[in-house]
């Protein structure tokens, strides 16, 4: 059984093979808010996410391939965060709860409409279908108006 540092060996050879076997169009389809997405990389290298944090070699690697990343135009630059004013005070907005449930409850009503416009359209043709048939019957006598 490996100890704890041939693990982190083992960790770092396969995540620079997986780097290694990377194109730019490979890194564009995994970026995650303007970074590399952490479980995708884990899944794809075949390593545990938790190497990825806590691996310091996996750690300085990853930083050093998104800054080559964003200076390729690959990943997005960072961005600083703004340094808020904490004199300011914000006001509540107490509308924010029920605009959130409004948005979902407006999702989910656009979900089943979608559902349900897909249901006429098939009862739509069975109904046409049905009446060709009913048609065809009432002409040979079998089945009354």
């Amino acid at each position: 059984m490996a100890n704890g540092q041939q693990l982190g060996q083992e960790n770092i050879a396969k995540f620079e093979i997986w780097v290694a076997t990377q194109t730019d169009d490979d890194f564009k389809q995994i970026i995650h808010r303007g970074q590399l997405n952490r479980g995708t990389i884990a899944k794809e290298a075949s390593i545990g996410k938790s190497a990825l944090t806590q691996n310091i070699t996996i750690k300085k690697a990853l930083k050093a391939l998104e800054d080559s990343l964003r200076e390729r135009g690959i990943l997005p630059p960072k961005i600083e965060k703004a340094k808020q004013d904490h004199s300011k005070v914000q006001e509540y907005d107490s509308s924010a709860k029920k605009k959130y449930f409004e948005n979902n409850r407006i999702a989910t009503l656009e979900a089943e409409n979608l559902e349900l416009k897909a249901e006429i359209a098939k009862l739509t043709g069975k109904l046409e279908r049905f009446g060709e048939q009913a048609e065809a019957l009432s002409e040979l006598g079998i089945f009354p108006r």
